[in-house]
């Protein structure tokens, strides 16, 4: 038996994320030391373990993750609402946004906030919320219980103060299905709460979405960061693209070079920048929504964008010309779909400059690696080493005098991929490195920023004779952040988000006959010059037994 149609069933449109656009990256998170236990904003939680039944019910706990909670200045505040909609198809929400009175158009936070609620049955499904054309927030759904369940995300989206400043459209999508099987309409409502006083460091100036493909900055841009939201989904292979097998492999999800997946920008045809892809498992992914009701895996609920420094392009985009910008996915077979990268253009302005010049100055591209190879025998094997450099170097000439950006980005991928005759074993051991270093050279001492990140994967499925499916899986998002001023550390973050889950449940009986058990745990732990934040959270057939937080 095939279990690939069990895997998981992603349909629709797809969505978001987070971080500031400044003088160097930002890290991958700041904790708020004074953050509650419990987030509001991410469900309730109990130290006590609750009783936990011997399988699955109708009914679980709220989802929610371990995530630090979105930090939130005091003093005034304004909250306006940008969509409010129920999700029944493909039809998307259309409104207008108008930005909040009395909190000026100066915004120390801007926090936008989605409550969400579905009953019945129901695949997972990702959505996007675009304001004025950029897309400020991606998600995916969790699966919901038949008695209903309420989630709740929130986002810092301090970074797209420009577009907030005016009236905008408002397009929302949640793609759906709703028929007399998968009966969950998705209800949802998001907010953007807007907190008075001074705009945040490094905010950027002006936020650009592309025209038909294309980018034209301001003439006086000095320093440029795209953001793409690259996923694969959409219900087919790319879905989970890291278990494709390259021919002659008897697997049911194929490419032509294997599970190598790299996202790629270019300028007028000209390599930018290169990116490994957050390996994504969405809420009804690795053949076991039990896995995931109570806590989804890393980065479901919040999808991040990947950034590229463009900076050293400054000087060929300033031209007051309209250029191309283009994004593809390294190892997607010729013809297939599957991947939504929508891409936002951040940019700083040197307010005493009505042009900035400069020039590209290095661009070095390494060569591409990418090899899988395919062993027969009882349990099939592909193994997979890919990887790929890049370094561009460039200057603008500022108000502030000379500046030189070098950004240099290396990428490495390693899986190994088992499996049996039918699938009925399936496994998966692979690890993705990203390091990038970003190196402002201008007035006083040269700056660096150095951010390695690695995610890994590491499980297996397994179908036994009586067709009792178990799913292992622990996951693994980290970051590393350091920057040096001079040659000396002056900040520096580690974040580490693992969540483990080993779930089973008896496929081709009705529901009521599942006999469905899991336990899943995630720890989220950030730690720097910062501060410090170290949750953990377990549940148990859907009942939450651990939650506690402490450094």
């Amino acid at each position: 038996m095939k279990r690939r149609i069990v895997m998981s069933m992603l349909t629709g449109a797809t969505l978001l994320a987070s971080t500031l656009i400044g003088a160097s990256p930002a890290p991958a998170a700041q904790p708020d030391p004074a953050a509650p236990t419990v987030p509001a904003t991410q469900g309730a939680g109990a130290d006590a373990p609750a009783n936990v039944p011997a399988e699955f019910g109708t009914d679980w706990h709220d989802p929610f993750t371990a995530a630090p909670p979105v930090s939130k200045p005091s003093g005034k505040s304004c909250q306006v609402a940008v969509a409010e909609a129920q999700f029944r198809d493909f039809t998307p929400y259309k409104g207008t946004y108008t930005p909040p009175e009395g909190c000026g158009d100066r915004w120390s936070k801007v926090v936008l906030r989605m409550d969400g609620k579905v009953k019945g049955r129901q695949y997972d499904r990702l959505g996007h919320l675009q304001v004025g054309g950029v897309e400020v927030f991606r998600t995916s759904t969790p699966e919901p219980s038949p008695d209903g369940i309420e989630w709740s995300v929130e986002k810092d989206v301090t970074r797209y103060s420009d577009t907030f400043r005016r009236s905008q459209d408002v397009e929302m999508l949640i793609g759906n299905v709703v028929d007399d099987t998968y009966t969950g309409v998705i209800d949802v409502k998001v907010t953007l709460t807007f907190y008075a006083g001074r705009p945040a460091a490094g905010t950027p100036d002006r936020v650009l979405a592309l025209q038909d493909g294309t980018l034209t900055t301001p003439r006086n841009s000095e320093r440029i960061v795209a953001e793409v939201y690259a996923t694969g989904s959409g219900g087919g292979c790319e879905e989970f693209w890291y278990l494709s097998a390259p021919e002659p492999a008897p697997y049911s999800c194929k490419a032509d070079g294997g599970p190598y997946r790299e996202v790629q920008i270019k300028v007028d045809g000209q390599l930018a920048g290169i990116a490994a892809p957050f390996p994504h498992v969405w809420t009804g992914g690795w053949s076991n929504p039990f896995l995931w009701y109570v806590t989804p895996g890393p980065r479901a609920f919040d999808v991040k964008p990947i950034e590229y420094d463009l900076t050293p392009f400054a000087g060929l985009l300033n031209d007051g010309r309209p250029h191309r910008v283009e994004v593809s996915v390294v190892g997607v077979p010729e013809g297939r779909s599957g991947w939504s990268a929508p891409v936002n253009v951040l940019v700083r302005q040197d307010a005493k400059s009505a042009h900035v010049t400069g020039r590209l100055t290095a661009h070095k591209v390494g060569a591409l690696a990418n090899s899988s190879t395919y062993t027969p025998g009882s349990e099939h094997r592909v193994d997979t080493e890919g990887g790929h450099r890049l370094t561009v170097a460039g200057y603008v000439d500022t108000s502030h005098g000379r500046v030189t950006t070098t950004v240099r980005r290396s990428l490495a991928n390693s899986s190994a991929h088992r499996w049996t005759d039918g699938e009925n074993l399936d496994a998966l051991d692979a690890t993705w490195t990203d390091d990038q270093s970003v190196t402002v050279d201008g007035r006083g001492p040269a700056r660096t920023t150095r951010t390695q990140r690695t995610y890994t994967m590491d499980g297996s499925i397994t179908i036994g004779a009586d067709d009792r499916l178990r799913t292992v899986l622990t996951l693994g998002d980290r970051a590393a952040v350091v920057t040096t001023e001079g040659g000396r550390r002056t900040s520096w973050s580690w974040l580490d988000d693992t969540v483990e889950g080993d779930a089973a449940w008896t496929l081709n009986v009705p529901r009521d006959q599942r006999h469905a058990v899991g336990t899943t745990s995630e720890r989220y732990r950030v730690h720097g010059s910062g501060g410090c934040y170290d949750r953990s959270v377990t549940s148990v057939q859907g009942v939450l037994t651990e939650d506690r937080q402490g450094c």
